[in-house]
């Protein structure tokens, strides 16, 4: 039988700057983050919640929040309706900001959290493949994105861009993101107001030169029947909630709080920051696929904005997709430490930049790599749903309590080693989570569940329903809850 779930001893735990304690210490910017997944002391937490308003928000001004939303009218929706999906899809930020509050509560990362889901040896298998595989994969893709912007660049000052130049472009995005990643949370709090700003003054002008060509009152021709029209509002919810649903990584941008930070703001300014530009980017992208085909966003967009504008929006594009991938090159440093490898933070961040350098220039110059590998994260939503829901049904279930020395020790004498390592609760929960979401699939095929259906895909919402109920049920039977 597994153990029982721990909690902080009463008074373990004193207030920063408490009797005795030294007062937080804060990080600097100039310097390069001396922690990875080790427990952060409460003398070194500072910050408050709102800070981290720009961190999401700056992560989601960008190119590819303007392609969802255009691809939601290219797929049969009315502008409304795009917008309406646009606006559910987006309340799943909601889940990334529930799991935030599991950082100041432990002190820890996300991939350090997750023990207490999967067990020491479990979360490792997590890790690996949810975690750094993934993000890995991601920063290949938007790495790309950012390429092809600064490819259009390039050629506007008649410089060819041959192997050479494309190789020279690629490898310089990647070196601005991960100086950012190395650096580390405290260069990532700096710089991502001033960024946030940056962005959303030159989607304002985007947004003015689109809006201007919208027609507000646009529908299909023909419109989309009951069934399919029914497929099309799901596959379009899923399409939206896929970004929230990647970052199961909150807790790595909030655990430097204070352990007495307002769990409902914490909550609040993340969901915040996320939600607001994500649904104004995407319904951007949506408002100009009712005037251009946004099959082709980039030059699609290019008849809408000013001339002196362009190279300003390529800018911009560049820019968007430092920022997030910034995040996802830090998170991908966490996850390899929690893997098991023992290798500095700033060491394991270079390391996963040059995989997905070397992903972007075969996929982008060699083969057709990088669309098998965006083919395969379109699949990624039946494994992010149901750890995203495993995560959250954890955090309620423990009451927001997290043991942050307690989840640092990987001996079997943790109180998350569970049987051999694995936590059956949570292995349990995810298989059928994952295995449920698999039949009800309709993208790179046709589950038994959505071809009974006439297409619709129910995937997200049955494997995030199936592994939280199950996950819950076997908690309380394996590991009752004080």
């Amino acid at each position: 039988m597994a153990s029982p779930i721990p909690d902080p001893p009463p008074g373990s735990h004193p207030a920063p700057g408490a009797l005795g304690q030294a007062a937080p210490t804060p990080e600097r910017a100039t310097r390069i983050e001396a922690h990875g997944i080790d427990h952060i002391p409460d003398s070194e937490r500072h910050g408050r919640p709102r800070d981290l308003f720009a961190v999401w928000a700056a992560a989601n001004v960008n190119y590819l929040s303007l392609v969802i939303g255009g691809a939601l009218v290219l797929m049969g929706l009315s502008l409304w309706q795009s917008v309406a999906v646009i606006v559910v899809g987006n309340l799943f930020w909601l889940l990334t900001g529930l799991l935030a509050t599991s950082g100041p509560a432990a002190g820890a990362p996300s991939e350090v959290i997750t023990r207490a889901m999967y067990g020491v040896i479990g979360n490792r298998v997590m890790n690996a493949i949810g975690g750094w595989l993934v993000s890995v994969c991601y920063f290949a893709l938007n790495l790309a994105a950012a390429a092809a912007a600064a490819f259009a660049l390039v050629e506007r000052v008649d410089i060819t861009t041959n192997t050479g130049i494309k190789a020279a472009v690629i490898v310089t995005i990647a070196a601005l993101t991960l100086a950012i990643s190395v650096y580390g949370h405290a260069m990532i709090m700096k710089l991502y107001l001033p960024m946030t700003l940056v962005l959303a003054a030159a989607f304002a002008v985007v947004g003015i030169c689109v809006v201007r060509h919208t027609d507000f009152a646009y529908r299909p021709a023909p419109p989309l029947p009951g069934v399919g029209l029914w497929a099309a509002l799901l596959a379009g919810t899923t399409l939206i909630a896929s970004g929230p649903l990647s970052y199961t990584t909150s807790a790595d941008f909030s655990r430097y709080l204070p352990r007495t930070s307002s769990r409902k703001a914490i909550i609040g300014w993340t969901a915040l920051g996320a939600f607001l530009p994500s649904v104004a980017v995407c319904s951007l992208g949506a408002f100009a696929a009712t005037a251009v085909d946004m099959g082709d966003p980039q030059a699609a967009l290019q008849k809408l904005l000013p001339g002196w504008f362009y190279p300003v929006f390529l800018l911009t594009l560049i820019l968007g997709t430092i920022s997030v991938n910034a995040l996802t090159a830090y998170s991908a440093g966490l996850a390899l430490q929690a893997v098991g490898i023992r290798i500095r933070r700033s060491v394991s961040v270079l390391f996963d930049g040059a995989v997905a350098v070397a992903l972007t220039l075969y996929g982008l110059l060699v083969s057709n790599l990088l669309d098998t590998v965006s083919n395969s994260l379109q699949l990624v939503v039946v494994l992010i749903g149901p750890v995203m829901a495993i995560y959250a049904t954890d955090i309620l279930l423990r009451g927001f309590r997290y043991d942050g020395r307690a989840l640092a020790d990987e001996t079997p004498d943790s109180p998350f080693w569970y049987l051999g390592g694995v936590s059956p609760a949570g292995a349990l929960a995810l298989a059928a989570g994952v295995s449920a979401a698999a039949l009800c699939v309709n993208t790179l095929y046709t589950g038994p569940v959505a071809s009974a259906l006439g297409g619709i895909d129910l995937s997200l919402p049955v494997g995030m329903v199936v592994s939280a109920a199950l996950y819950a049920a076997l908690m309380r039977a394996l590991t009752p809850v004080e």
